[in-house]
């Protein structure tokens, strides 16, 4: 009887200094997304968002060319959304038609589940910062987890960077 796999969650909170309603359009607006998604130096040349409750948003980061240069395209599909305060999305590796990829058979490291369940909560702090926190579920390797962790963190650093030019 083999054992289950352990699960573990990547979680990252940060504190923009932005007010909640600029953060939330970050994950709602394209052109938002366009400037934050991937992590450094790659770029985002295309997010076509459906962003509702049921809705299914393709989002594409495109690797620098030191990397290779190829697209990498992901779906998020929402299964909550209450305004500037929560969206729950389901992200799956997708191609560019947004048909499901397996993310081990793109050959990423094995660990990253098929459907990664994401949950992203704001709060304000004070009148013009706020909290943002990102839960990212289903990881079963370390090396899964601490890739996405890292990715994340730097997606992060764009977003905060895309706020100071606002």
């Amino acid at each position: 009887m083999s054992a289950e796999p352990t699960l573990c969650n990547v979680v990252v909170t940060r504190v923009f200094a932005a007010p909640v309603a600029q953060v939330w359009k970050a994950w709602s607006e394209p052109e938002m997304v366009m400037q934050w998604w991937g992590p450094t130096g790659f770029t985002s040349p295309m997010a076509k968002m459906d962003f509702r409750e049921g809705g299914t948003s393709l989002v594409c980061m495109r690797a620098p060319k030191e990397f290779g240069g190829q697209d990498t395209y992901n779906t998020w599909t929402y299964r909550k959304i209450d305004p500037n305060k929560l969206i729950e999305f389901i992200l799956n590796f997708t191609d560019k038609d947004g048909k499901k990829l397996d993310p081990a058979a793109m050959g990423m490291p094995p660990g990253i589940p098929k459907d990664v369940r994401h949950v992203i909560t704001f709060k304000a702090v004070g009148d013009s910062q706020t909290e943002m926190t990102v839960t990212e579920y289903g990881y079963t390797s370390d090396q899964a987890h601490d890739l996405s962790k890292a990715g994340l963190e730097q997606c992060l650093d764009k977003m905060a960077a895309s706020f100071a030019r606002a």
